[in-house]
C-alpha cells in the first residue's frame, strides 16, 4: 500500500478547513515565541501545531471547538487524564494556601513515604521539575559515588536536552556511519561529548566488550529500560539483567530513566515490571499527572551523598507545593485498590494496539506494534525494531499521514508513532478508535474486505472480554 491510500492531501485540506483559528494562532506565534512553540518536538505536528482551549478526561477540545480523543497526553504526564476532579481538587486547595514556600512543608513528607513505598529502589527520594534536570542530578550523583566520570547510554535513547546526554538520539545513518561509534550531537552549539560511550540497545556482546576494554572509567549505564522514546522497544530477555551485573561487577551504577515508563507501565514502574533493581531511578511526566515535578529514587548508600551535601543538589522550586499537591493526588488514584486501574489500561492498551495492528495488517499494509500496555509504538515496517538502527527502516511519512488522517477523524495521537492510554479512556472510546481508523484505511480499499476485517475485530473483543471475565490480567514479565 501506498501513502496515497490515506487520502493525505484531502485529509489535509479538511483538517486545515476545521482549524483555522489554530493556524492563525500559530502565525502570530511566531512573531514573537521562537519557532511558534515552546518545545521544539511540537513543530512536527501537522499541518501546523494545534492549540487547545481545555480537556476533560481522555478528549481534548481545541480553541475551533473540535474535540479529539487524546491518545498523546501531553507526551505522556497525563496518566489519570486531563483536570481529573481529584487532583484540580487538590490544586485548587494548595492555590488557595500558598505556590510555594523555598521551605519545607508536609506534602514533601507525604509524597516521598508514598513514593518510597512502592518503587523498588527507592530507600530515598529526591525532587525537581523536569526530567532533563533529575536526570543530571542522577549523573552527577554516580559520579561522586564513584570518583569516575565517563557513562554509557544507549544510542536512540532520550535523557533530556542538556549537552551531555543529548547525542545519538535520531541520528541518520550517514550520520551513524561517519561518526565511527563516537557520540553524535544532535544541535549546534553543543559541548563536546568526551565522557559520553554510546552503545547499542540489546547488543549483549557490544555492552560487554565496553566494560571489558572501560570498565573502571564508567560511572554509570544511563537507558530508558524500555525504549519509548524510538519505537518502545522492549529489551530482550536477560538485558536489562546483564546490565546489572556488568555494572555491579565493575563499581558502576545502573540508573533507570523512568520518566517516561514510571507509574505508566506499574505502580512500581518497568524495574518492577521487567524485575530488574537499578541502583538509582529518575521519574517525571506521569507522577506529577501535568504538573511540573521530577524524581530521583535511590539506594540508602548513593542517595546519603545528597543528605549529607557531599553531591549538591538545589532549586528553588524543587518540592512545591503545588506541584506535590498534584503528585499525592495522582498517587492515591493509582495506587487505589492495589492499583487495579493498572489491569484496565493495560486491557485497554492491549486491544487498541492489536486492533490496529490487525486491521492495518488485513488491508494489506506492513506494520508492526511494539510496547507494553499504556504506552505503545505503531510502525509501519515488516519486523519490530531490536535497536534504534531498525526503526530507521521505518516509513515514517505513511505514519505522519495515517496520524493526520485520525486527526481529521477526531482522534489526536503523536507524529513520532507513540500512543499512550490513560486511566481516564473508556471502552467506548477504544472502540471509537478503532472504527475511526477503519474508515481512515477504507478510502481506496475494497469496502467489502473492511467490513469483514471489522466483523473479525469484534469477534476478537467478544473474546478478550471473556478471558478478562476471567482473570486474566496484564502479563507478569
Amino acid at each position: 500500500m501506498k501513502a496515497s491510500a490515506f487520502n493525505a492531501e484531502a485529509r489535509e485540506r479538511s483538517v486545515r478547513r476545521k482549524t483555522s483559528g489554530s493556524m492563525k494562532r500559530f502565525e502570530r506565534a511566531q512573531q514573537s515565541l521562537a519557532g511558534g512553540v515552546s518545545s521544539g518536538l511540537r513543530r512536527a505536528a501537522r499541518p501546523y501545531p494545534l492549540y487547545f482551549a481545555h480537556g476533560e478526561g481522555a478528549r481534548a477540545v481545541d480553541v475551533d471547538g473540535n474535540e479529539y480523543i487524546d491518545y498523546g497526553l501531553a507526551w505522556g504526564p497525563l496518566i489519570v487524564g486531563h483536570a481529573h476532579a481529584e487532583v484540580t481538587r487538590a490544586m485548587t486547595g494548595q492555590l488557595q494556601r500558598a505556590l510555594t514556600f523555598g521551605a519545607q512543608h508536609d506534602l514533601e513528607i507525604e509524597v516521598a513515604e508514598m513514593l518510597t513505598s512502592v518503587i523498588p529502589c527507592a530507600d530515598l527520594v529526591c525532587f525537581a521539575n523536569s526530567g532533563t534536570e533529575i536526570v543530571q542530578v542522577a549523573l552527577r550523583l554516580a559520579r561522586a559515588a564513584t570518583g569516575r566520570q565517563r557513562f554509557v547510554k544507549f544510542e536512540g535513547h532520550y535523557h533530556g536536552w542538556d549537552d551531555s546526554v543529548l547525542v545519538s538520539y535520531k541520528p541518520s545513518r550517514e550520520e551513524i556511519a561517519a561518526a565511527n561509534g563516537a557520540p553524535i550531537p544532535v544541535a549546534n552549539g553543543q559541548r563536546p561529548h568526551d565522557q559520553v560511550i554510546v552503545a547499542e540497545w540489546n547488543d549483549h556482546a557490544g555492552i560487554e566488550e565496553i566494560f571489558a576494554a572501560r570498565g573502571d572509567e564508567i560511572s554509570a549505564v544511563i537507558c530508558e529500560p524500555l525504549l519509548c522514546n524510538n519505537g518502545c522497544i522492549p529489551p530482550e530477555p536477560g538485558f536489562l539483567e546483564l546490565l546489572r551485573e556488568l555494572t555491579a561487577r565493575h563499581g558502576a551504577l545502573l540508573v533507570f530513566d523512568e520518566v517516561i515508563t514510571g507509574f505508566r507501565l506499574d505502580l512500581g514502574g518497568a524495574q518492577r515490571h521487567y524485575g530488574v533493581t537499578p541502583d538509582l531511578a529518575t521519574y517525571a511526566k506521569a507522577v506529577g499527572g501535568g504538573a511540573p515535578l521530577s524524581v530521583l529514587a535511590g539506594k540508602r548508600e548513593f542517595m546519603q551523598l545528597i543528605a549529607d551535601g557531599k553531591a549538591l543538589h538545589g532549586g528553588t522550586l524543587n518540592g512545591n507545593p503545588l506541584s506535590l499537591a498534584a503528585a499525592k493526588a495522582v498517587l492515591e488514584i493509582l495506587t487505589r485498590d492495589d492499583g487495579a486501574v493498572y489491569d484496565e489500561m493495560w486491557r485497554r492498551g492491549e486491544r487498541l494496539r492489536f486492533g490496529l495492528e490487525e486491521m492495518l495488517r488485513g488491508v494489506g499494509f506492513e506494520v508492526v506494534t511494539s510496547g507494553a500496555g499504556p504506552v505503545f509504538q505503531v510502525s509501519f515496517m515488516s519486523r519490530p525494531a531490536r535497536n534504534y538502527r531498525e526503526t530507521l527502516d521505518a516509513d515514517k511519512q505513511l505514519y505522519s499521514d495515517f496520524a493526520l488522517a485520525l486527526l481529521d477523524e477526531g482522534v489526536l495521537v503523536l507524529p513520532d508513532g507513540r500512543w499512550y492510554i490513560s486511566a481516564a479512556h473508556t471502552d467506548e472510546q477504544i472502540e471509537a478508535t478503532l472504527d475511526a481508523a477503519a474508515r481512515v484505511v477504507k478510502f481506496g480499499t475494497d469496502p467489502v474486505t473492511v467490513d469483514r476485517l471489522l466483523l473479525g475485530i469484534i469477534d476478537d473483543k467478544r473474546k478478550a472480554e471473556a478471558q478478562s471475565r476471567s482473570g486474566i490480567g496484564r502479563p507478569n514479565i
